[in-house]
């Protein structure tokens, strides 16, 4: 099993404070179930867009928390390869979604199908064969 954090869980779960930041740790445990095998992966993209924000703001704590996230030396990436481009415009066209969305979620599909695609947005449930789990910071 391969967990695919986009941007937005990455956001969560790095800038979030008590007690939505662990809601949602607690819905990516859940999504991940008690399997010992699982492995994270982001793409390149959610790099980039993680640190446009804080370096804006020149908010080097959050930097420096992301740059210890994406640091860890078992974490996957997943490159945006010319593979990735094409069916990221296959699902922009198919779907409709935003090209980082369509780039996020043909990254994700390069992983297989035994992932799970953890993200904030709901509009990644329309692109088939993704398993999406849409995390929430409030109650619900």
């Amino acid at each position: 099993m391969i967990a695919f954090l986009d941007a937005s869980a990455l956001i969560y779960l790095v800038e979030g404070t008590p007690p939505f930041r662990d809601r949602v740790r607690q819905q990516v445990r859940d999504a991940i179930g008690l399997r010992p095998d699982t492995d994270s992966a982001v793409s390149r993209l959610s790099w980039l867009e993680c640190r446009v924000r804080p370096a804006r703001n020149r908010d080097a704590r959050v930097l420096a928390a992301f740059d210890v996230f994406f640091a860890q030396p078992d974490l996957l990436w997943v490159e945006l390869t010319k593979d990735v481009i094409e069916l990221a415009t296959a699902i922009r066209v198919l779907h409709g979604l935003r090209t980082p969305d369509a780039l996020q979620a043909g990254c994700c599909l390069q992983l297989g199908p035994d992932h799970v695609f953890l993200t904030g947005d709901r509009t990644f449930g329309r692109v088939a064969g993704l398993n999406v789990k849409v995390l929430r910071g409030s109650a619900q």
